[in-house]
């Protein structure tokens, strides 16, 4: 058997210790103030103790450093972390120089047992075993042969929560919602470690704080503030949800001093790992386009951070529209105008860098259209005839494109409309569309 204790340093951290230990055995129970594994069945997997070691208090660490002890049994793995001993140099004590005090089921008798001469677990392993347990019960020896390997030793396995739900108490009470974060930072680190070792990633999680006034200026207080945090992609990416968090508390404000803060995952995702790609130009350093603009769009506005949408339509006003980027998929429309812009048709060359929203209605004098000054027409037409289907668009669109040069404003975008009943009374009329840079 192959026992590890540890003891969290923090008082908070003994639940995310126990998520992170269960990433490399399922035999994980608590015994008295520490942690005891089991990992005699998973150490091939993870390649030998040397390794298993290095992966579960190595770095990168989400974690503080916690003090561990190894040994064939729990009991004494646990004694050898009460004496303080290295992780590393603790098995080479034996079990018969370890003192009583630590063993916990001696804790009751280590007066009497003093007064006869025993203060080690050697000596109380040579008194008449009959003797020993009419005078201090069978519990006594029954822990004293765990500790020794004769006898098996039982623990109530811990097994993961479904969710992620963890509360703290503030160390002082915060009056903006900014001094929220340094808490926060700490259940991001659990969130983390929860997530990893469910081979999960999240997409939404929700921040709660406590209030700790009822009421302000005669007006009722609510008990809780809330808000949420979605991404676009799951992630297991401490440092992304800690900016992504960061924009949020920017943006947010307290009705009054908080005491406690809560946090709980709200929608996961089974964890399929980050996928990279062999290509030097495609692994690019630095924080992914989705990321960005995530954090962009909390900052700034989702109406603010938008992407274009292609669509499949001849009027050059519905080619394409905007949509917020945060609930676009960003990776696929990108391809998607990329792949647009390299099967581009020769006819769409002549489309200008810039439309205008609505098409201006042009002068004609002498059949020339006028646009400070009269207009002299390049190439064209281009003839669109299209939107019969559309009944909110006003009729269908006929026109004819053109590209013409004014003296004043450059190179202009015009169509002329065409009637769908020629009327020699009627005028043609001219309208101006876009504007070439």
């Amino acid at each position: 058997m192959y026992w590890i204790a540890l003891r969290p340093s923090l008082d908070g951290e003994r639940s995310a210790w126990s998520w992170r230990a269960l990433q490399f055995t399922p035999r994980v129970a608590v015994a008295d103030e520490a942690l005891v594994l089991e990992a005699s069945a998973c150490l091939r997997l993870w390649g030998g103790r040397r390794r298993l070691l290095e992966r579960l208090f190595g770095n990168p660490q989400p974690l503080s450093p916690a003090p561990w002890a190894q040994a064939p049994t729990a009991l004494k793995a646990l004694a050898l972390l009460r004496c303080g001993q290295d992780g590393r140099l603790a098995r080479a004590m034996k079990a018969d120089e370890l003192p009583l005090h630590v063993l916990s089921a001696a804790g009751g008798h280590l007066a009497v047992l003093e007064r006869i001469g025993c203060r080690t677990w050697g000596d109380l392993r040579r008194l008449p075993r009959a003797g020993l347990a009419r005078r201090f019960g069978a519990d006594l020896l029954q822990a004293l042969d765990c500790a020794y390997g004769d006898r098996p030793e039982s623990y109530a396995w811990l097994q993961l929560p479904q969710e992620f739900d963890l509360r703290v108490e503030l160390p002082a009470l915060a009056t903006s919602a900014s001094e929220l974060m340094w808490s926060a930072q700490r259940l991001l680190s659990q969130l983390q470690v929860w997530l990893q070792a469910r081979q999960h990633g999240v997409l939404a999680l929700e921040l709660e704080w406590t209030l700790d006034l009822r009421r302000l200026d005669g007006v009722a207080l609510p008990g809780q503030e809330r808000l949420q945090i979605r991404t676009a992609q799951p992630t297991q990416d401490v440092v992304h949800l800690r900016r992504l968090l960061g924009e949020h508390l920017a943006r947010a404000s307290l009705s009054a001093p908080a005491n406690h803060l809560r946090m709980r995952s709200l929608e996961t995702v089974a964890w399929a790992g980050a996928s990279r790609s062999l290509m030097p130009q495609d692994d690019v350093p630095g924080e992914a386009l989705h990321q960005y603009i995530e954090r962009a769009s909390v900052r700034l506005g989702a109406g603010n951070v938008v992407v274009a949408q292609a669509h499949a339509d001849h009027r050059p006003e519905r080619m394409q529209s905007w949509q917020p980027a945060r609930g676009a998929d960003c990776s696929s429309l990108l391809a998607n105008s990329r792949r647009q812009s390299r099967d581009r048709l020769p006819a769409d060359a002549l489309y200008p860098e810039w439309l205008l929203p609505q098409p201006v209605r042009l002068e004609v004098r002498a059949e020339k259209p006028q646009f400070q000054g009269p207009l002299r027409l390049l190439a064209g037409p281009q003839r669109i005839e299209t939107g019969w289907w559309d009944a909110g668009a006003g009729g269908p669109a006929v026109r004819d494109y053109f590209v013409a040069r004014s003296e004043q404003a450059g190179l202009l975008w015009i169509y002329r409309e065409r009637l769908a009943v020629p009327q020699e009374s009627a005028q043609v009329r001219w309208y101006l569309h876009g504007m070439y840079a």
